[in-house]
């Protein structure tokens, strides 16, 4: 059953994505983030008031770091999307493994396996390819703000992995999330002064990043917490498909062989980096 969760995870994913895409063309990038927030975080909420959760919690700091590194973490990935065909962009997040491990095994002090070195020379080799045969001079910066977003995303899980520790339940991990991109999403949209009213089809892209988003956020949560971590993490790159379908169907984003051998290297080296760190893959 936790496959089928997975899989569903996956694909909501890559609808989220095709939504900031179709977005970013009426939106700014500061209006789909909290957007992304701000939904996620009201669906949450009556969740809570219906089931009469407690939202106190004694770990505020971890929630507060979790809330930082991933919101930060989806503002580059969604810029990242806006100027970078889907499957790449989605691909360059999905590195977050890769360098879960690197900060398991560096900042943690954890012991690691050898095949951790396997996967960090896989990841790069792949992002070699995927970056120098297909990025124009002019989408360098979407491809550094991908990487950098799979950094922060790494860092993110770190995070959560540490607030599952202290017993956290994952509906109040998600919670706080949502409550921080949407606090750090507000004071960014005021100050870009790029408020646009979400009419007709703008009205059903927002409902979309948000729900899509908080929907996989949900169906993760629920594969991770039933069934193995290592098949879960294996199946979220079918995210990766998903996004490349929606990119071939919707924008005829055809990418040349090299950058399938890039994504199918950076794939290897995220399961190869999964089965290290045993902790989720992907973007929140």
């Amino acid at each position: 059953m936790q496959s089928l969760w997975m899989i569903a995870a996956s694909a909501l994913f890559a609808c989220m994505g095709v939504c900031v895409k179709l977005g970013a063309g009426l939106f700014s990038a500061a209006e789909l983030v909290f957007y992304r927030g701000a939904i996620a975080l009201l669906g949450l909420w009556i969740f809570v008031r219906l089931r009469r959760l407690p939202l106190a919690t004694p770990h505020w700091r971890a929630h507060f770091w979790r809330g930082l590194t991933g919101s930060v973490s989806l503002i580059l990935y969604f810029f990242s999307i806006s100027v970078l065909p889907l499957a790449t962009a989605v691909t360059l997040n999905y590195t977050s493994p890769l360098f879960l491990a690197l900060i398991l095994a560096w900042w943690a002090g954890e012991r690691v396996r050898g095949t951790l070195y396997l996967a960090l020379a896989l990841g790069l080799s792949g992002v070699a390819l995927l970056l120098r045969p297909s990025f124009a001079s002019e989408q360098w910066l979407g491809g550094l703000a991908a990487l950098a977003s799979g950094l922060g995303a790494g860092m993110a899980y770190f995070n959560v992995r540490q607030l599952g520790r202290l017993g956290e339940p994952e509906w109040r991990t998600v919670f706080y999330f949502s409550l921080a991109s949407t606090l750090i999403g507000l004071p960014w949209l005021i100050a870009s002064q790029t408020l646009h009213e979400p009419g007709g089809f703008g009205l059903l892209l927002v409902l979309g990043v948000g729900g899509f988003g908080a929907l996989a956020q949900l169906a993760m949560t629920r594969a991770y917490k039933r069934g193995s971590t290592l098949a879960s993490a294996s199946l979220a790159y079918s995210t990766v498909i998903f996004a490349s379908l929606f990119g071939m169907l919707l924008w005829d984003e055809v990418l040349p062989w090299p950058s399938w051998l890039g994504i199918g290297l950076i794939v290897a080296s995220g399961l190869t980096a999964s089965a290290q760190s045993r902790a989720p893959a992907g973007q929140d």
